[in-house]
This record gives structure tokens, C-alpha cells and sequence, in this order.
């Protein structure tokens, strides 16, 4: 008979114990390797067989077992030494708490994270960098409360068939064998939150798994159903996290079924996800601090648009408990949220069909304070070029924050471009969309011995991550010495993975002898893993296969490869993908040189990081929008060798690796395909593999390990993800909760004096104009010289302080397009008749060359974080010939 229910029988440990318990349920070991020691300890053998998961060691290490340890002094000290360890960690004071003026809570919302293999709750990228978020702020003591979903299947398992096709299984997922406890009220009553369903509905909206039933968005109405929730916690070293959980007795089995996995099911169960992390997400914040007496958050962290509700839950709060009205709670809401976006492909955005958000907020469960037309034009695409059909997640998010950013350089440059409709009146250049560039944990991704090594030749790096260029003195045996150790001890894990792999696709083990040679210690190693969407370009190494048949089985330069990603479910192209990579690596000729490993997770890209010589990187410029596998790769010695796309494109610098030429631009995507797959083959051939095999009379790659240690020199400082959440903190956080102390100061003055000035700018400004401009700088005017610029403008009833005159100059182009505009106030106003003003300024002229200027008036108020915050400009009426556009 099969079981109908899955659980987790915990150990009850000796008393002399009881601290395992403590250190398994803080997360801080899954970067701490003296804790990770001690678990080894308890039963190395044990530990293997578990994958390193101490939840599952405590639950099947002998009582035998536990009764020695119990009377062993020398475990119990470094028990008792490991907990004091823990508790120091989470109570000094840290970086964070040397600043001053910084929230005193910041709420992080991200539909998944990856935090260890052992709590399987992400899918890819944007959960790696949330995990990694939440650790580097526990270990710099920024005091986040993240907030997520409990996925009772996580993403998924990937196997593969006997012809190579992905497969995907769903393991259910125990809770109570997680390193997770449910809050609970002061008398133990587990906590609940709820949002609100409309009677009736139809269901996930995924067609063969559709199951009928749970609706709803903020607050309950008439006649309404409940979604229920619990809320696990897990710590992560300092940082709470609360997991929402729909698997409850109060709901109904479809309501169950709202968290039964990431990203699965269609635009219903999607949509219920959402509602529930971000409107459920604040609830449970609101009841966590309640009970631990944590402070109340200040800012507002939204990690891609899936939690974007959040803000409609947190103008509920305002309008219901402050009597604000919804536009005086907009601006509230909106001055303590900073929003990022991870994605620079138009697909990867969450868009509902707005008759669908409707349903969910309009009718019987419609909330008088947060009224259904209001939500919907929150994530309307109302611009030119928008779907007036459907419901965006990031345009809502956007519209509810203040401050948004992308993950890179380039990053910001594309969504600038992608969501300018949202700030039309303004040049691309303007949109209030900055960027902060990832980066990673390297507790997490830096292998023991890299660490061990910085320790012994570089203390000042391991106590205060200053030194980095000290990295140029270790001795070069040293780094080669350990990058063999790490480049076999990823062969040796892909053969146990390959011989799993192999047999559970069908073959006897008289067929898998030849995996006892897979891979070579020796050889020059490339890794490539990720997710498998189109334009991550996985078979672009396969545009030739000759080729690159020749290239691995290379007599004197061989090369091996060592593949791993996974397709999402729906994504049929994605598992062709797939599909043609594991059946040429199927060949008897090559199958010890390339290998594909199923099931990538955390744990293999740890041992592919830390193993492979050479990372590479192949997306359609500029998709990816930062692509962090490379920066992990860099720290533990390893060359990158990709496009120019995200973090890349901002920090090559043609002794850290190599770039792709990227074939921007042409038409055809094949032909593109052909010229950047064959400028990979000769890099490979004729740069890396040469590089690579190239050994002095010590047997050292000499010019190899010149670049490593530049590598490590010049881009560890950047790439650590301590780099980057000081960067949240210092330019984004701590604004926020600047701008937010403002709005709710004095019984929240400044957001209803803030939404009053814009509501009266928006209906005055078609009046505003720009009537007239001449200028005063002589016939042929010279470099040095200052250019007088006069203007009127028509103030449209608004008065002078509301308004800033700007004049634009700078270079210009071929069609009179100003370059890269400084920007200037034009002052000496002065009152011009009939509600007008006249300004006056002058303009230097700081270079030769074609020259140009343009004016414009925009908002201006102390308040706003931008000008170009509500997207009004005016312009002067257009030359003949020539557009508005033209004049920016």
C-alpha cells in the first residue's frame, strides 16, 4: 500500500545535545564550514549518504550514535564552542550597525530562494541572488526580514529518457523535515493569515490540472472565501524568513494547492501565488513583528514584479487605519519601495489579462479602500506600444515605487529602454531606472581550499576584504596546486552523476564501464550551466559539430566540456535543446570529453564553479541581464569566456578572460549564430586552449595563471555580493527610508501634501507651455564663451515653484539630436504677464564642434525623487520638419 501522507519523525536528542538541534535550525551552516564539520563529525559516513542535509543526518544517526557523543568531551567542546560561535555571529555589532540614518527594517519579497540544496525552494538565477542577498545581509547585520512561499514540491527534479528528453518529477516536501519552525502566537496557536476570495470561480486556469476555486485579493467582502496560510520560519544566520504555506485544514483542496509549487500552473494559480506572497507576505510581516517585537519595516524591497501586491496591500493599510486617501497612501507606499528588476526579456514578465485581475478584485470581494479600477491602472501598459489587454506585474511595480533598479550596467540601459513608455515625455537617458550590479556570497560559492589559502598568504582579505591585489603574490604552485584538486574532484562527482544518470535511463552496467574514464583530471575543463530558455543559446557550441568534435579530441590541446541546466516544464524548445546536447555527448567518440548532468542544483554548481578552468557564457547580447555563474567561477580562479552581456560587458577588461564578438545587430539570427559559434571556436582553439597547455619547465602555465590571479585581484572586490548590498544600502535603502520618515511624518503631512501638489500639477499641466526662446551669444560664438538663453513660458495657473525651466545643451548629431545633455536651470525669473514667466541663463560653451540646445519645463518639488518622476515635460511647438522628439 502507498503511503497517502509523507512525514518527518524528528530525533529526540540527549540533553548534552540539544545545541545540534540550535545549529541545524539556523542556516548559517550552510556557509559556515566549522559548523559544517561538526555535523560531519556526528557520522561522516552518514553525512555522504545524506548530502550534506543535517536535518536528515539528526533524523537517521543511530541512538548508538547519539549516546557516544553524548559521552564524548572532546565533541561536546567543539559543540559547546561551534554554539557560542553562532550566538556571537547574531548578536555583535556589524558593519550595518555603524551607520547612521539607515532603516531600521527593510522587508525583502522574492518569489523563490536559494539558500542551501537541502531547502529546495528556487528554480534559477533570481533565487541564488535572493539567498545570496539574505546571507550577506546577516553577515554585514542589515536587518532584512525576507519573505517568500513554501513550495511543497519546489521547482522540480530533472531526469532524463533513454533518447535524452528532460523528465520532470515533483518529490513532495516535508516541512517538518526542513530546518523550519512554524510561528506561533505567545499560547502556541500556530499564526494564520488570509486574503479574501470571491465566491465561486473556476479554478488555476491550467487546462488538464485545472481543480476548480480560490479567488481573491485584499480584504474579505460579503459573501467572500478565505485563502488560508501558515508561516514557517527559517533563519538565515541573523535574517528571519517567513514562508507561506497554503497546505492547511481551513482551505479547500484547491486553495491547498495555491503553494503546491514554484512557477507551476496557469494565469489563475499563478495570480493566487502572487496575491498571496505580496498581500499574505505583508500580513505575516505584520504578525511576526508583532509577537517578536522586530521592527516594523521601513523600507520595502520587491524583488522582480511577482510581488508586487504588496504595495496594494500596504495602501489598504493606509487608507483603512490612517484615513489617508488611496493617491495620500500611494505616495507613502511608494517612498519607502525600491523595486528591481532581474529580467531583460519582455516574456519573462508575469502579464495577467486584465478581465482576470478584475475578477479577483473587482465584484462581491472588491475592497472599498483599494477599488478594483485603481489597482488595474496600476499595472496598466497605457503607454504607446502597450497591451491595453493585459495586467503587468513590473509596470505595477514600478508605479509603486520610488526607486527602481536594474542588475548591471547594462541592465539598466535595456529596461531603460523597455519601460521608458511608463516616463514618455523624457529622453531614454532619464528614466528613473539606476542599476546595481549583482554579486555573490563567497561563503557560499568560494571553495575550502581557496579560503584556506586566502587565510594563510592574504589574513588581511579573510579580517577586513582589503588586499586583493596581495593576490599577486601567492605562489603560483599553490593556485595550480588547488585548482587540480578542484578540477578532480568535479570529474569524480560527474561520473558518480553520469552512472545514475545512465542508469536510470535504462543501461546495464556492462554499458557504463566507459564512465570509469569520463572526463580528465588533466584536461582543460569548460562549464556551462544555467536555465535553457532559447536565448541563453545552450547548443551554440554545436553550430559546428565537427568542429567541435575536433576541438575536444584535440591530440595535443584536449578539451573537455561539462554541461548542466534545466528546461522549464512548458518549454518544449527548451527540452529540444537539451535533447540535441545529451545525444551528441551520447557519442561513443566524445562521451569522455562532453558531458551533459541532470538535476542541476546548488550543489552542482558549487562543484562546477569551483572546477571548471574556463566558465563560459554565450547569451543573445543583451539579454542577460547580469548572469552571476561567472563572477562565482572568477573567485574560485577561474577564466571567463563570454558575450558581452551583463556583468561582463561592464567588467572585462582583456586580461580577466575572453570575450565573444557579439554579431549585434544582423537580421538574420542564424547568420549571427554562425559568426559568434565560430569566433568561440577560435578562441577556444587558438587563445584558451593554447594558453592553457602552455608549461614551463615546472610543468606551470605560467601566462594561465597571470590572468587567474588578475582575475581574482580585480574583479574579487566587485563581484562579492557584500559589494552589492552595501550599494542597496547606502544608494537605495536608506533614501527610501529618508523619503518615507518624510512622508509619514506629523500624521503622514508630507505624503497628503505631496499627493495634493501632484494631483493639481497633473490637471494644470496642459496649460504649461513653452512660448517663446531666443538666445544672446554673438554670430559665431567661441569656445569659453557663455550663451545668454531667454525663455517664456505659459505656467498654466501653476505657480513659479512648481515648475523648473530647464535648458538641455551639449553635442549634437548628424539630425540634431543632443548627445549626452548637460542639463541647467534657467533662473532670473520674473513675472511676464497673463500667468506667465520669463527665465534667463547662460550656457557654457565648453567645446568646439556642433553645438545645440533645447528647453523645457518640468515638475519640480522637493519631494520627488526625480524630476522626470511623473513623466511631464513641456517642450517648445516643433520647427517645421521637425517632431517634439526631436527637440529633447
Amino acid at each position: 500500500m502507498k503511503a497517502i501522507r509523507r512525514f518527518t519523525v524528528r530525533t529526540v536528542l540527549p540533553e548534552p545535545l540539544r545545541q545540534l538541534e540550535e545549529l541545524v535550525l539556523n542556516l548559517r551552516w550552510s556557509w559556515h564550514h566549522e559548523t559544517l564539520d561538526l555535523f560531519r563529525a556526528v557520522d561522516p559516513a552518514l553525512w555522504e549518504a545524506v548530502h550534506h542535509d543535517p536535518v536528515r543526518l539528526l533524523g537517521e544517526v543511530a541512538p548508538e550514535r547519539l549516546a557516544q557523543l553524548a559521552e564524548d568531551r572532546r565533541f561536546l567542546r567543539r559543540l559547546q564552542d561551534t554554539a557560542e560561535d553562532l550566538h556571537e555571529y547574531l548578536t555583535a555589532p556589524r558593519w550595518y550597525q555603524s551607520l547612521s540614518g539607515a532603516p531600521s527594517s527593510i522587508a525583502y519579497f522574492s518569489p523563490e530562494y536559494g539558500i542551501t540544496a537541502a531547502l529546495p525552494q528556487y528554480s534559477g538565477g533570481l533565487g541564488i541572488l535572493a539567498g545570496d542577498h539574505l546571507k550577506t545581509a546577516s553577515d554585514l547585520g542589515v536587518p532584512i526580514i525576507a519573505v517568500g512561499l513554501l513550495y511543497r514540491h519546489g521547482y522540480f527534479s530533472q531526469s532524463l529518457s533513454p533518447d535524452g528528453w528532460q523528465l520532470e518529477r515533483y518529490p513532495p516536501i516535508d516541512p517538518n523535515g526542513l530546518p523550519l519552525t512554524l510561528l506561533r502566537e505567545a499560547d502556541g496557536t500556530p499564526v494564520r493569515v488570509a486574503i479574501g476570495l470571491p465566491p465561486g470561480g473556476a479554478g488555476r486556469g491550467d487546462g488538464a490540472d485545472d481543480h476548480g476555486g480560490a479567488r481573491g485579493p485584499a480584504e474579505h467582502g460579503a459573501g467572500a472565501r478565505e485563502l488560508h496560510a501558515q508561516v514557517w520560519l527559517a533563519r538565515v544566520g541573523r535574517v528571519p524568513q517567513l514562508l507561506l504555506d497554503s497546505d492547511v485544514e481551513d482551505n479547500d483542496p484547491a486553495a491547498r494547492d495555491v503553494t503546491d509549487r514554484l512557477y507551476g500552473g496557469g494565469g489563475d494559480h499563478r495570480l493566487l501565488q502572487e496575491m498571496l506572497l505580496g498581500i499574505g507576505g505583508v500580513r505575516a510581516i505584520r504578525a511576526y513583528c508583532r509577537i517578536t517585537g522586530h521592527p516594523a519595516p521601513e523600507v520595502f524591497h520587491t524583488n522582480e514584479g511577482h510581488a508586487g501586491f504588496l504595495g496594494v496591500e500596504r495602501i489598504r493599510e493606509l487608507v483603512s487605519e490612517q484615513a489617508l486617501t488611496f493617491d495620500e497612501a500611494l505616495e507613502a507606499t511608494r517612498a519607502g519601495t525600491v523595486f528591481t528588476t532581474h529580467t531583460p526579456v519582455p516574456a519573462g514578465i508575469d502579464r495577467f489579462p486584465r478581465e482576470l485581475v478584475a475578477r479577483y478584485f473587482g465584484g462581491a470581494n472588491e475592497d472599498p479602500h483599494v477599488p478594483a479600477e485603481r489597482v488595474l491602472a496600476l499595472g496598466a501598459e497605457d503607454y504607446p506600444g502597450g497591451d491595453r489587454t493585459v495586467f503587468n506585474m513590473a509596470v505595477m511595480g514600478m508605479r509603486l515605487a520610488q526607486r527602481v533598479n536594474g542588475v548591471s550596467e547594462l541592465h539598466g540601459e535595456v529596461s531603460r529602454e523597455m519601460f521608458g513608455g511608463l516616463w514618455g515625455g523624457f529622453d531614454t537617458a532619464e528614466v528613473p531606472i539606476g542599476s546595481i550590479t549583482n554579486g555573490v556570497h563567497a561563503g557560499t560559492w568560494v571553495a575550502r581550499e581557496v579560503l584556506d589559502l586566502a587565510a594563510r598568504e592574504i589574513p588581511a582579505l579573510m579580517a577586513s576584504g582589503r588586499g586583493w591585489e596581495e593576490v599577486r603574490d601567492v605562489p603560483e604552485s599553490e593556485i595550480w596546486r588547488i585548482r587540480g584538486l578542484l578540477r578532480e574532484r568535479l570529474v569524480l562527482d560527474a561520473r558518480r552523476r553520469l552512472r545514475e544518470s545512465w542508469r536510470q535511463r535504462g543501461a546495464s552496467e556492462a554499458e557504463m564501464s566507459w564512465i570509469d574514464d569520463a572526463l580528465d583530471p588533466n584536461v582543460l575543463t569548460i562549464g556551462f550551466a544555467r536555465r535553457v530558455p532559447s536565448y541563453k543559446r545552450l547548443t551554440l557550441m554545436m553550430s559546428d559539430p565537427d568542429r567541435l568534435r575536433r576541438i575536444l579530441l584535440d591530440p595535443d590541446r584536449p578539451v573537455q566540456i561539462v554541461i548542466a541546466g534545466k528546461a522549464h516544464p512548458a518549454d518544449e524548445g527548451g527540452k529540444r535543446l537539451i535533447q540535441e546536447i545529451v545525444r551528441f555527448s551520447d557519442g561513443e567518440d566524445v562521451r569522455h570529453r562532453i558531458v551533459f548532468l541532470p538535476d542541476y542544483d546548488m550543489a552542482l554548481g558549487r562543484l562546477m564553479v569551483q572546477g571548471c578552468d574556463v566558465w563560459m557564457n554565450n547569451p543573445l547580447r543583451p539579454l542577460e541581464a547580469c548572469g552571476t555563474s561567472g563572477m562565482k567561477a572568477a573567485l574560485n580562479g577561474g577564466l571567463n569566456l563570454s558575450i558581452r552581456d551583463g556583468w561582463w560587458d561592464e567588467w572585462y577588461d582583456g586580461q580577466n578572460g575572453w570575450a565573444i564578438p557579439s554579431a549585434d545587430g544582423l537580421s538574420s539570427p542564424d547568420r549571427r549564430d554562425e559568426l559568434e559559434a565560430g569566433a568561440l571556436y577560435e578562441l577556444i582553439e587558438d587563445h584558451v586552449s593554447v594558453t592553457f597547455y602552455d608549461r614551463d619547465s615546472a610543468g606551470l602555465p605560467r601566462r594561465w595563471l597571470e590572468m587567474v590571479k588578475h582575475t581574482i585581484a580585480t574583479l574579487g572586490p566587485k563581484v562579492l555580493a557584500s559589494r552589492m548590498l552595501r550599494d542597496y544600502v547606502l544608494d537605495l535603502y536608506t533614501p527610501a527610508a529618508a523619503s518615507e520618515r518624510e512622508m509619514v511624518a506629523d500624521k503622514y503631512a508630507g505624503a497628503r501634501a505631496l499627493a495634493g501638489w501632484k494631483q493639481r500639477v497633473a490637471k494644470a499641466w496642459p496649460g504649461v507651455a513653452v512660448e517663446h526662446v531666443e538666445t544672446d551669444g554673438g554670430e559665431s560664438p567661441q569656445v569659453g564663451a557663455l550663451l545668454t538663453v531667454k525663455a517664456v513660458v505659459a505656467l498654466g495657473g501653476l505657480d513659479p515653484d512648481d515648475v523648473a525651466v530647464e535648458v538641455a545643451y551639449g553635442r549634437v548629431d548628424d539630425a540634431d539630436a543632443l548627445i549626452d545633455p548637460s542639463y541647467l536651470d534657467l533662473g532670473g525669473a520674473e513675472p511676464a504677464g497673463d500667468g506667465r514667466l520669463r527665465c534667463t541663463g547662460e550656457v557654457p560653451l565648453g567645446r568646439s564642434g556642433a553645438f545645440g540646445y533645447g528647453v523645457r519645463v518640468v515638475p519640480s518639488h522637493p519631494m520627488l525623487s526625480t524630476r522626470a518622476e511623473m513623466g511631464l515635460v513641456a517642450l517648445p511647438p516643433a520647427p517645421p520638419g521637425m517632431t517634439n522628439g526631436d527637440l529633447r
